[in-house]
């Protein structure tokens, strides 16, 4: 709705959706508007700290290697994507940035980064192809900064279904576009 190209097709059912087969890149592309998580380590960046301009990064999907994260001549070296490649993966997560901002500033909660994934369909365009969810965006509530997403899990905050749920009840008062 958005005019982000997607790997989706159509919403069969509340379980069900068709989508378009696409060869996934092997990367993690992430937007981080805030600073947190392996950012904050990385860089002795106190979290919670607003970035001056969304930064998107790189992680290479490779488990025996631990996800490294990768430049952008990294990407190109290892045959992932072309220069010009990586300037429309950037531009499209970019793109879902924006979307999302708004989106989640209508349901007062703070879009922290968040993680997507891309992939080729059979003619060699980019598309996306993956979910967006509490599972793969960090999020805090606009008022309390209360987490509102996975890291209820992986800091052992509390019992993650809650907030999972206090999200989709927020984004099911967002009217449709």
């Amino acid at each position: 709705e958005s005019g982000i190209n997607s790997h989706f097709i159509e919403k069969i059912s509340d379980t069900e959706q068709l989508i378009e087969a696409l060869t996934i890149l092997p990367l993690e592309v992430v937007v981080r508007n805030v600073a947190a998580g392996s950012f904050s380590k990385r860089f002795g960046v106190e979290e919670g700290r607003r970035l001056n301009y969304p930064i998107v990064e790189f992680y290479y999907k490779n488990d025996a290697l631990d996800d490294p994260f990768m430049n952008d001549e990294h990407v190109s070296l290892l045959d992932i994507a072309t220069p010009s490649e990586v300037t429309e993966l950037k531009e499209k997560a970019l793109a879902v940035n924006t979307v999302l901002i708004d989106l989640f500033n209508e349901i007062e909660i703070t879009l922290i980064d968040f993680k997507l994934e891309f992939g080729k369909n059979s003619t060699g365009e980019i598309k996306l192809g993956d979910e967006i969810s509490p599972d793969t965006c960090r999020l805090w509530d606009k008022k309390t900064n209360d987490h509102l997403d996975k890291d209820i899990y992986r800091r052992d905050l509390g019992d993650i279904l809650p907030v999972y749920k206090e999200v989709l009840r927020r984004l099911e008062t967002v009217q449709p576009v």
